[in-house]
């Protein structure tokens, strides 16, 4: 069994930074891709960024340039550092991973259970 635990949410006035952290943990043999998605209240999920296995990245327009995407695969961790972060930014942040777990040869998607992100004055 695999869980993805997110990590560093919370209330942040507009123009500050966050950073989210997200654990993979169990019974795992490899990690592919990794991601980042979030839920507005009333909206559809939606790709914030995402990281391959070697390390290449792609971002939503709408965080381009001001949210980072890394990963650190001897801890099986994944951050994104958000800067510069508006109102619009305000959703829950959920973790994807398509982890391989032992005694399987092909990725199964996996997701956290989210993380509160308000940007509020």
């Amino acid at each position: 069994q695999v869980q993805l635990v997110e990590s560093g949410g919370g209330l942040v006035q507009p123009g500050g930074s966050l950073r989210l952290s997200c654990v993979a943990s169990g019974s795992i043999f490899s990690i592919d891709d990794l991601g980042w998605y979030r839920q507005a209240q009333g909206k559809q999920r939606e790709l914030a960024a995402t990281i391959t296995s070697g390390g290449s990245t792609t971002y939503a327009d709408s965080v381009k340039g001001r949210f980072t995407i890394s990963r650190d695969n001897a801890k099986n961790t994944m951050y994104l550092q958000m800067n510069s972060l508006k109102p619009e930014d305000t959703a829950v942040y959920y973790c994807y991973g398509a982890i391989i777990v032992s005694g399987r040869n092909y990725p199964k998607a996996y997701w956290g259970q989210g993380t509160q992100v308000t940007v509020s004055s």
